[in-house]
């Protein structure tokens, strides 16, 4: 057992109070409910029941598609059921950042068969997960996570339209010691946080973009990895708060400022733990199992740039040309493909997937590179030709979507995820982009106003 998980009979001992338990929507946000520490017993016991509109409504937590009609999973036809929290005691751990707080992921099931629900994000995880395992292979993998962090209170930012942002970096300040100095009490409180909560930070530092931050996480398990992620998102979040500012993980906040990322790293090994993207004799030391994972996760990357990049605001990112993943495109330690191969030794040979901007759930995005990458492995999948110099000066891709609109009808055009998940997970995640895009196409923005106002 990981020397952070905690022991339910001795939770009341080591002054917990509250147990929160939580599973991740659709977004990648933690939902689920407080439990007073003296009714945990009954909830391992019984699981904790939601409403299945969790992973039905968007992200304003609106009702409309669910009136609707228009959800198998949640409507008014069957009466918007429950879904019922079953915990994962191996997660249990204490969320530091907060006072007498433990914590505990969970996963949906059915609450008359008893069956996992299929549109939990971290269900989905764990089945591609045992594909993996059905094969003899362990995936691993970490993330990288950019965000920006602001010097304004969160309800006031909010009150005033999120104006006058005030960054805690003014100047680019990328790997900058200086810079960082001045919230190194805060992060320092942060990290240590974080660490009493099982979330293993690599590094930290200030970014280039005002007010831009990165943590890196420990290299492991998915799972684990992902739990990690949402983990951190809640903890930076809820501890910049106490701290009188705000930090956003969208992907790309500020017009003129570089977007926020999640580059995504990853390697395979066998049940032994032997590397298997290493070969000895290969060029640059690639076997040809890393070659194939490569190839299939490029081949798949417009079919899933839906979960890469969620989001209207993801492809302001991914149109910025600030090395934000470009194309199906991969190179050796170069930042200008979306595929970079890093690592001269058997336990560091692995390679960075670049698309994914801070606002991805990682979930999702875990389960979208896994098993496009065992794909490509399962059909010995051939890599296009490595780009040796600048990505960027290449014709654009036209397969990749520009927009979420075209993301969303590649997701529901191509025959993978279909294969993969079925016709319902695909037609609802579709059901939620299609809205996104409508409730987009329909909102006047500044931008509408101060282009078109007087000029027209």
């Amino acid at each position: 057992m990981k020397d952070y998980v905690l022991d339910p009979a001795e939770l009341e001992a080591l002054g917990i109070r509250t147990v929160i338990v939580a599973s991740p929507d659709l977004q990648g946000r933690l939902i689920g409910r407080r439990i007073p520490v003296d009714g945990f017993d009954r909830v391992i016991e019984n699981g904790v029941d939601v409403c299945t509109c969790v992973w039905a409504w968007d992200l304003e937590q609106g009702l409309e598609l669910i009136d609707a009609g228009l959800f198998k999973l949640c409507s008014m036809h069957n009466g918007v059921p429950d879904a019922t929290l079953r915990v994962d005691l191996g997660t249990l751990r204490r969320a530091a950042w907060l006072e007498n707080v433990a914590i505990c992921f969970a996963d949906p099931v059915d609450v008359r068969t008893g069956e996992p629900l299929a549109i939990s994000p971290r269900v989905m995880l764990k089945q591609e997960l045992a594909r993996y395992a059905e094969r003899g292979l362990q995936p691993k993998a970490g993330t990288e996570l950019e965000f920006y962090l602001f010097r304004n209170e969160q309800r006031q930012l909010r009150k005033n339209g999120f104006r006058d942002l005030d960054p805690t970096t003014l100047i680019p300040s990328d790997f900058m010691i200086h810079e960082g100095n001045l919230y190194e009490p805060f992060f320092q409180k942060l990290r240590d946080d974080l660490l009493a909560s099982g979330v293993q930070m690599e590094a930290a530092q200030s970014e280039w973009g005002s007010g831009q931050w990165e943590m890196t996480f420990r290299y492991g398990e998915p799972l684990e990895m992902a739990d990690r992620h949402a983990l951190y998102k809640l903890a930076v979040r809820d501890s910049a708060a106490r701290a009188g500012m705000t930090a956003t993980f969208m992907a790309r906040p500020l017009n003129g400022q570089p977007g926020s990322s999640c580059h995504v790293h990853f390697s395979v090994q066998d049940a032994a733990g032997e590397r298997l993207f290493w070969n000895d004799t290969a060029d640059e030391n690639m076997s040809e199992m890393m070659l194939s994972a490569i190839g299939g996760v490029l081949e798949h990357a417009p079919a899933f740039m839906a979960w890469y990049s969620p989001t209207i605001n993801s492809y302001r990112r991914n149109n910025s040309g600030d090395v934000a993943g470009n194309g199906r495109t991969w190179g050796f330690d170069n930042r200008t493909t979306t595929v970079r191969v890093v690592g001269h030794k058997p336990e560091h040979l692995r390679f960075e997937f670049r698309l994914p901007g801070a606002d991805t759930n990682p979930y999702l995005t875990l389960v979208a590179l896994l098993a496009s990458a065992r794909d490509g492995i399962d059909r010995a999948a051939v890599a296009p030709e490595p780009i040796r110099g600048n990505a960027y000066l290449l014709p654009a891709d036209e397969e990749m979507p520009a927009d979420l609109l075209q993301a969303s009808k590649a997701f529901v055009a191509a025959p993978f995820p279909r294969a993969l998940f079925g016709d319902d997970i695909v037609d609802h995640h579709r059901v939620l982009l299609e809205n996104e895009w409508k409730t987009f196409m329909a909102a006047v923005s500044d931008w509408d106003l101060n282009r078109y106002f007087d000029r027209v």
